[in-house]
């Protein structure tokens, strides 16, 4: 199928292993990938940077959207708050207040400039860190909203709000990976990246990550600052 005849989709692209594999499987289903970023103020810009590496890998149009959430901060990652090495009890600090929605929102709003009537995200409800907007009410709430309030939907038009990810554990993410040929060393998960996308090993986000690769029995490829994370599932992450 050539790209002109492909449906046209937008992919949510954070620059972590589970995009990039939401990204493959947005092509191996038939569509033709636009790749949307969102900087919200986050810590590092090396996840972004990651995107724009991983778009341009699979040659996909990327777009990079800024929204200043570092402005009402509310998280350890857009505000003065230490990241945790564990998630602890309840939501964590490093639940970004309605970073999905907004993102989201953002990637509908493209989606209806491309003529897209598919959405692509990366959230995740088996191993995650109990983030309300990582569930599946939260996905099928949102669709439900695309199609009363967009143009697009009041006209009659199937919008579809795609979450490949959500009942995979962090191994199949892998094994999926692998098979769609995704180069995991490229990505960047940590919440708490330096400047060159080499991680904590401490996180959640590295936590999760790691046993993800354990468990799938596939070497982890990610670079690490410090020593990498003992093998210890811990708490999940959101889709990073």
């Amino acid at each position: 199928m050539s790209g002109r005849s492909r449906p046209r989709a937008v992919v949510l692209v954070s620059g972590g292993m589970d995009s990039a594999v939401v990204l493959a499987m947005a092509r191996e289903r038939g569509f033709a990938p636009h790749a949307l970023s969102v900087g919200y103020g986050q810590r590092h810009t090396s996840e972004l940077e990651a995107a724009a590496r991983l778009a341009a890998v699979q040659a996909v149009e990327h777009k990079l959207v800024t929204v200043d959430l570092r402005s009402i901060g509310g998280s350890a990652l857009t505000d003065d708050i230490e990241v945790p090495s564990a998630g602890g009890q309840g939501i964590p600090v490093t639940y970004v207040p309605a970073r999905n929605t907004i993102m989201l929102s953002i990637a509908l709003g493209w989606a209806e400039v491309l003529g897209a009537d598919d959405l692509f995200c990366g959230v995740n409800a088996v191993d995650y860190s109990g983030y309300p907007d990582c569930r599946p009410a939260f996905i099928e709430a949102f669709e439900r909203l695309a199609r009363v309030a967009t143009r697009a939907g009041v006209e009659g038009r199937l919008l579809r709000v795609h979450a490949p990810l959500l009942h995979l554990s962090k191994a199949e993410i892998v094994r999926e990976g692998i098979r769609l040929g995704v180069d995991f060393a490229a990505t960047v998960s940590c919440y708490r990246a330096d400047s060159q996308g080499r991680a904590c090993g401490r996180c959640d986000a590295c936590r999760l990550r790691a046993e993800g690769f354990r468990s799938a029995g596939v070497p982890d490829p990610t670079r690490y600052a410090g020593a990498p994370p003992r093998p210890d599932p811990g708490s999940g992450d959101a889709g990073r």
